[in-house]
């Protein structure tokens, strides 16, 4: 079974999440949305668009909870429950909620420092 496949998004916590978007978007060209970030979408070698997006957004870090790390990686997975099943097994601390919508399912787990992981399993055309 394969476990990660890639990375799915980098969130990151800001005190002031207006001021830190303007300035990522200022200085770095970054396309900050409404939404508090952007997609980049994904390329190959030849700088030919393939499937696949990473989310990038900056926001107050509420859903980090209960991590208190200033930022959260979203791993891309292939078979998002049987890994929650493996991981069950090799005693991860693996949170309860799991999330499914048009974007794909969602579920969390907690590393050995305290930092929550967002594991996602993109929808069949992604």
């Amino acid at each position: 079974m394969s476990r990660v496949t890639g990375i799915g998004g980098i969130f990151i916590k800001a005190k002031n999440p207006g001021e830190l978007q303007q300035w990522y978007k200022d200085h770095l060209g970054i396309d900050v949305q409404a939404w508090g970030g952007t997609s980049f979408r994904w390329v190959d070698s030849s700088g030919n668009p393939t499937a696949g997006t990473t989310a990038w957004m900056i926001g107050d870090g509420g859903n980090f909870a209960p991590s208190e790390a200033p930022f959260m990686v979203n791993y891309r997975v292939s078979d998002l429950f049987a890994l929650l099943e493996t991981l069950r097994a090799e005693n991860c601390q693996v949170l309860e909620k799991t999330e499914e919508s048009e974007y794909g399912k969602f579920a969390w787990v907690m590393d050995p420092e305290g930092n929550k992981i967002e594991l996602w399993e993109p929808p069949a055309n992604e």
